[in-house]
């Protein structure tokens, strides 16, 4: 089951994010050197016959010589898209490039979006068959009950590698573990209990083959389609259908319900009324997975059963069943050994490792941005989908499930080192500021948005709202409210402070004066910025805790805007503001510092955001490596610039810090494990992830030269150490960049 949940934005904001830059959501990157004619010619002609021969030799080195064994075709003809129906081929491109998308994110796979402009089964077979040579594996999405079956069915006996339609096992799969852990939860053997699918579609049938597989009995499953029980000798039913008929008398859901111990729900919203639930076992287990809105809510199946376990398709209740937890990671497993096929082995293999892993103790990450200590019970039986450790645990599983069933063609020999690249392949920072995403959600706070007035800002701070985030406060002239109304809000659902007419100003006047009046500064200077300059207004707003952060940044230059924010909020504590960049690639993140902020810091404010820094990389997820950047490497050349560099050095040696740094040292050196090596006496135990800069002239400049022309996507600059929850965003800034550091600065991670 796909994603369903509370969100909401815009259809001009799903417009622009799909149309802004380059259109859609994917591109092609090579991944070998383009830049010379040598590189070329080993490229295309001449270079390239030589693997020519070598795969018509052996096709197997096919996986060697080209991209085949990492890349996977998702193919739709668009007569199921979502809960849309059938809205063609051309219509389904948008959801099929986000499924690539989804693989790329979460298991580091490659694919290729494929619309197909049929209906006719016979051409689908056709046409995907003929594509077996181009890739390692078929994700098969969207196309309508039965022709999905007749078509994968096909295609699996034809085709030698794995093919796999989502909207089928995906589903059955991640529910599948749910139900292994609700079945351990109450106490349930599975060959004991009896099932009621409610639904009798791809999803529906996938799910009761798939638990039968595992061991429940063909009689203890009623499925119900629209019009009731699926019983022997029934008309109307197709072959997948009558598959799952049963000798019974039952013939409705009331009937079915009677003493059951599961309800699995794949119908529509509202099918389960309450009161049936009064007639079930003992802590029944709930599955109401209709998308968006399930066959009951949580709140109410908890008011008819209270000692129900619930799980839903949506993601703003607990035990979400969520197809992300699956495909891309039995995908990633399948591909790695080369299968032949996804056989009930792995699928098993899939559910019983994400129920094992619902079960261990939740990272320190994964709970803090969660806002909440998860722990396996009713409330917890299917693992959050941006734990990072999925990537390791379940793509293992499946390939070991293939190798154990006879599919794998490429065994894994050391599944310690296996385990090891597959952790090496995704970056932990992408899982971790996802995880803000959902803490933000759990723990939504309010935030400022202080130029209120600009389109994108409003774009942000609607999403900001909609997505669950929290409460945005903004800041600005009574024309907002039509400007929300231009861009499809509400305008009585947000909050909007303006000088000219907020009962806060008299209060806002003493505190700016007090703030400044030693500084130079007349009261009627403090009255001209209280009501003139957003910063300050909104800046107030936050001393004053009307709100948890404040962002800022699109109308003025960043260094202006920092002069403005200094005026009212001061630094924490024994802290030395900095500014940071996050460059974040695939496998990769280097934390850069200080950016924005320090023109020349001392030894003693170097080593002050050396030490933040490496706690923000913890908090991403990365143990730091802190490297203090120079032209020099440990005093070759000699220069007049050294000395702060090498005093933070000694700064941190005294302060006794749990992290590893060194310095001075040049860039090559800091990142290039071979250049490293020729220093051995260096304290770092690999490439750094920290990179503390010299001065606020090359940090700077280097963070806008990586922004415009590096490969890495560049979230900041992010403002570290002040004493209030402030963001100055680029003037460039995008409403997603703009919602991104509002969700940091509300979190906490970006303080």
């Amino acid at each position: 089951m796909t994603e369903a949940s509370s969100v909401q934005f815009s259809e001009r904001e799903a417009l622009l994010y799909h149309s802004e830059g380059r259109p859609g959501k994917i591109e092609i990157v090579a991944s070998t050197p383009m830049a010379t004619q040598r590189d070329l010619a080993l490229a295309y002609s001449p270079g390239v016959a030589v693997p020519v021969r070598a795969i018509a030799e052996d096709p197997a080195t096919a996986y060697d010589y080209t991209a085949k064994g990492n890349l996977v075709a998702v193919i739709s003809n668009g007569t199921a898209i979502l809960g849309l129906g059938n809205l063609g081929a051309l219509a389904s491109k948008p959801v099929m490039e986000g499924k690539a998308v989804l693989f790329k994110r979460f298991a580091d796979v490659d694919s290729i979006d494929i619309e197909l402009k049929t209906e006719d089964v016979d051409r689908i077979i056709d046409a995907i068959e003929l594509m077996e040579p181009s890739f390692g594996g078929i994700n098969l999405e969207d196309i309508k009950s039965p022709e999905c079956f007749v078509i994968e069915q096909t295609l699996r006996e034809r085709m030698n590698i794995p093919v796999f339609h989502d909207d089928q096992h995906g589903t059955a799969i991640i529910a599948a573990a749910g139900l292994i852990n609700a079945l351990h939860l109450t106490g349930r053997d599975i060959k004991n209990t009896q099932v009621v699918m409610n639904g009798a579609g791809a999803a529906a049938i996938a799910c009761a083959e798939l638990i039968k597989a595992m061991g429940l009995p063909s009689g203890n499953l009623l499925m119900l389609d629209r019009t009731g029980v699926i019983y022997q000798g029934r008309e109307g039913v197709n072959q997948w259908q009558s598959a799952h008929a049963v000798a019974t008398e039952r013939r409705t859901l009331a009937d079915a319900l009677k003493g059951a111990d599961v309800f699995m729900g794949l119908s529509a919203a509202g099918a389960l009324p309450a009161e049936l639930l009064k007639t079930m076992a003992d802590k029944p287990i709930i599955f109401a997975m209709a998308n968006p809105d399930p066959e009951i809510t949580p709140p109410e199946a908890r008011a008819a059963r209270p000692d129900a376990i619930i799980a839903t398709g949506r993601s703003d209740y607990p035990n979400q069943v969520n197809n992300v937890l699956g495909f891309p990671f039995i995908f990633r497993g399948a591909l790695d050994v080369r299968a032949t096929t996804i056989n009930d082995e792995m699928k098993i293999a899939a559910a019983t490792a994400l129920a094992e892993l619902a079960r261990q103790q939740v990272p320190e990450e994964v709970a803090a941005a969660y806002g909440v200590k998860h722990s396996f019970g009713p409330e917890y039986i299917i693992p959050a989908p941006f734990d990072p450790r999925l990537m390791e645990i379940v793509p293992a599983a499946v390939a070991k499930a293939a190798m154990d069933s006879g599919v794998a063609t490429k065994p894994i020999t050391d599944f310690a080192a296996y385990r090891q690249s597959l952790r090496a392949r995704l970056n932990p920072t992408t899982s971790v500021l996802s995880l803000a995403d959902e803490g933000a959600r759990a723990n939504p706070k309010r935030v400022i948005f202080a130029e209120a007035e600009e389109e994108v800002v409003l774009r942000a701070a609607i999403a900001f709202k909609a997505e669950g985030y929290g409460t945005p406060v903004l800041v600005g002239r009574e024309s907002v409210h039509e400007k929300l109304r231009a861009l499809g809000a509400n305008p009585d659902d947000f909050e909007l402070h303006n000088s000219v007419n907020s009962p806060l100003v008299p209060e806002m006047v003493d505190l700016l004066y007090t703030r400044l009046q030693r500084r130079g500064y007349l009261r009627r200077d403090a009255e001209r910025m209280v009501n003139r300059d957003r910063n300050i207004f909104g800046g107030l707003l936050l001393q004053m805790d009307k709100a948890d952060a404040m962002i800022t940044g699109v109308t003025r230059t960043w260094a202006e805007s920092m002069r403005q924010v200094k005026r009212v909020i001061d630094p924490q504590q024994g802290q030395t503001p900095f500014g940071m960049h996050i460059l974040v690639g695939q496998s990769h993140t280097v934390f850069m510092a200080d950016t924005t902020v320090n023109e020349r810091p001392s030894a003693d404010e170097l080593a002050d955001i050396a030490e933040g820094a490496a706690l923000v990389a913890r908090r991403m997820g990365h143990e730091p490596r802190v490297a203090f950047l120079s032209y020099s490497n440990f005093g070759n050349p000699e220069g007049r610039w050294l000395e702060n560099l090498r005093g933070a050095i000694k700064v941190l040696d005294g302060r006794g810090v749990e992290f590893e740094y060194e310095g001075e040292m040049s860039p090559d050196v800091a990142l290039n494990p071979k250049q490293l090596a020729n220093y051995p006496f260096a304290r770092l135990s690999g490439p750094a992830n920290v990179l503390i800069m010299p001065g606020l002239q090359s940090a700077n400049i280097s963070a806008k030269l990586l922004r415009e022309l590096g490969g890495d996507s560049i979230i900041g600059p992010i403002l570290m150490g002040m004493e209030k929850s402030v963001q100055i965003a680029p003037m460039t800034a995008s409403a997603s960049e703009l919602v991104m550091l509002a969700v940091l600065a509300a979190g906490g991670i970006a303080r």
